[in-house]
């Protein structure tokens, strides 16, 4: 009869007994990840650079004009004004944080391991889209903010500060429908690619090969064609909406259909979403 050599060793392994923290954990986990890898918080130096180099930008802008205010009492850019001014900015940032959000996952195919947990398909690009929109809204709503704290101590009365805290919360509402369109549009075109760089690319296209066709139909002999021609594209579409919310009525680029704009704005967004969940359904699945 043969020697018996084997040995059982206890190394240790348990069951897991501590507190499951479910699918709820999950995905305010994948959402603030996602909100500090648009920023570059917890990477390289490397990563943080241009996106905070971006919301630099954003807040010099800001703290100039409410210097300006300060000494000179002009207002150079109002809360609506300040957006569509850093429209550029704002596109460089999505092309920036985008790929970073969703690109990366797809390329280094590790989707599987997150649809692995106890979450449902549209956990993930959900959580990944509020943490675009909530990095778009507050860098554009921290700027605003920035200069509604130094206006309050320019103004006269407190009626006047009523005012400028109407002002200022029509702003933030402006930056969040800014958010909310550009952060949807950049995370659906960044989740179609898994290559960063291409990913960039591509959404800063998305944004801009419209533009041509908005100054074609911006320049037609027809006042209504001229009036509907911002529907045309993402940036002028939103520019549409805050030139309704805030232009003297007469003075719009968009005439007499901010609401208009105002619902194909909603339908974009909505849009999008639709096709985000989509992709990641098939994504899923594959």
């Amino acid at each position: 009869m043969p020697d018996v050599t084997s040995v059982i060793h206890d190394i240790g392994y348990q069951r897991y007994a501590g507190v499951r923290l479910g699918r709820r954990y999950v995905v305010a986990s994948l959402y603030t990840h996602g909100l500090r890898t648009a920023f570059g918080l917890g990477r390289s130096a490397k990563a943080k650079i241009f996106p905070w180099f971006l919301v630099g930008v954003v807040g010099i802008v800001a703290a100039v004009v409410a210097a300006i205010r300060a000494q000179t009492g002009q207002i150079v850019l109002s809360y609506g004004q300040l957006p569509q001014t850093l429209t550029m900015v704002i596109i460089f940032l999505c092309a920036a944080t985008a790929p970073e959000l969703v690109s990366r996952d797809l390329h280094t195919g590790v989707l599987p391991l997150y649809f692995s947990r106890p979450v449902r398909r549209s956990d993930y690009p959900l959580a990944k889209l509020a943490a675009m929109v909530s990095a778009l809204f507050l860098t554009l709503g921290g700027a605003q903010l920035l200069m509604f704290l130094v206006a309050v101590f320019t103004v006269d009365g407190v009626s006047d500060i009523w005012g400028e805290l109407d002002d200022f919360l029509k702003g933030w509402a402006y930056s969040a429908i800014f958010a909310m369109v550009f952060g949807s549009v950049a995370i659906l075109v960044s989740s179609l690619m898994g290559r960063r760089a291409i990913a960039a690319g591509v959404t800063v296209g998305a944004f801009l090969v419209t533009t041509p066709v908005v100054g074609v139909l911006s320049v037609m002999p027809n006042t209504t064609v001229n009036q509907l021609a911002g529907l045309a594209s993402p940036i002028s579409l939103v520019s549409g909406i805050g030139d309704w919310l805030f232009e003297p009525l007469g003075e719009s680029m968009s005439g007499d259909y901010g609401p208009v704009y105002a619902v194909v704005a909603v339908a974009l967004i909505a849009g999008c979403v639709a096709l985000l969940l989509a992709r990641y359904r098939k994504v899923a699945s594959a």
